[in-house]
């Protein structure tokens, strides 16, 4: 076995351990607490003037939303623009999960205003933890955001542990649990932040760390898509 496949397979084993053991940390509340913004000191390109490429086709899995009903992930990746992030809901790193919340909270309203964009993206956030993060959780998460229709806003989560590691792979999202001292898992989670870009036809066209998590990056790389699409129906 080697180095990497352990590693994996030792962090299943400590979600699986967590999936079992103690209460959640306390939940980050959205919207109550100011978020670090990575600044950007560059000029974006203007919409049009530039590719993306197809990175990988999106990961698919069975998912949870609010009403509890299964549904492929493939439902909420396709037909739309698609921003997706993973989260879970007591994360309080300001680099992490909050960082990712607040930057989609800027881009609705960003598009909310585009005409190009209006009624053409979709965002959702998907949980780590799906122990802890049920589809009820999920949507008190959302608040009122789950429930405009505006600009859909999908909170997912899933039945367990063994649905959500293949979805985890296939986007390689990479999750750690953070271990005690005594060696058992704690509830803090260790993930390096990604926002996933994802075309009408599900594929991922770009990957956003945190340093680049910049709102009007990102719209241009939305326009840049829409302007794509209505290129290729003309």
């Amino acid at each position: 076995m080697t180095a990497g496949a352990s590693a994996a397979r030792a962090g299943v084993a400590a979600l699986l351990a967590l999936a079992a053991g103690s209460a959640p940390a306390a939940q980050y509340e959205p919207g109550k607490g100011l978020v670090a913004r990575p600044q950007q000191d560059f000029v974006a390109p203007a919409p049009g003037t530039y590719r993306l490429p197809p990175i990988q086709h999106a990961a698919d899995g069975w998912v949870l939303d609010g009403d509890w009903l299964p549904r492929r992930l493939s439902h909420y990746t396709r037909g739309a623009l698609t921003l997706l992030s993973f989260v879970y809901t007591y994360c309080t790193d300001p680099i992490g999960c909050p960082l990712a919340f607040e930057t989609f909270v800027d881009l609705r309203e960003r598009v909310r205003a585009d005409p190009l964009l209006k009624g053409r993206v979709r965002l959702v956030s998907l949980s780590f933890d799906p122990t802890h993060d049920t589809p009820a959780q999920m949507q008190l998460y959302g608040g009122a955001y789950a429930r405009d229709r505006d600009v859909p806003w999908a909170f997912l989560t899933t039945y367990s542990v063994r649905f959500l590691k293949p979805i985890l792979d296939g986007f390689g999202q990479d999750v750690e649990v953070e271990l005690d001292a005594d060696g058992q898992p704690t509830r803090t989670l260790t993930h390096l932040l990604k926002v996933f870009l994802i075309d009408e036809r599900g594929r991922v066209r770009e990957i956003y760390s945190a340093a680049f998590l910049q709102p009007e990056v990102m719209l241009n790389d939305l326009r840049t898509l829409a302007l794509e699409s209505a290129a290729r129906r003309r």
